[in-house]
């Protein structure tokens, strides 16, 4: 678990499959989010080329965990969660 101070880490897979198949919308809501998010929650955002799961994409990781089908509705209840704990929860 990552101190409090410590950033959410959120990388965003930018492969071709990933990309067209929804993260290309995600990537916009966690600009977004990533930008009013202020005080609450320190995001560091990045993406990588593949992270080879495309078959069950668009796939986007949060501090280690790997979550796969992500929607940008299942990707706001992903932000949700952090915005109470601090750390993300959910199915992978």
């Amino acid at each position: 678990m990552a101190a409090e101070s410590d950033p959410v880490e959120i990388v965003v897979c930018l492969g071709s499959s990933c990309f067209a198949r929804g993260n290309m919308a995600n990537l916009a809501l966690l600009k977004k989010y990533a930008e009013s998010a202020g005080s609450h929650v320190s995001v560091r955002l990045s993406g990588s080329l593949c992270q080879e799961q495309c078959k069950v994409g668009p796939n986007i990781m949060i501090d280690g965990t790997l979550h796969h089908g992500v929607t940008p509705a299942h990707l706001r209840e992903l932000l949700q969660q952090l915005g109470k704990s601090g750390e993300a929860h959910g199915t992978a």
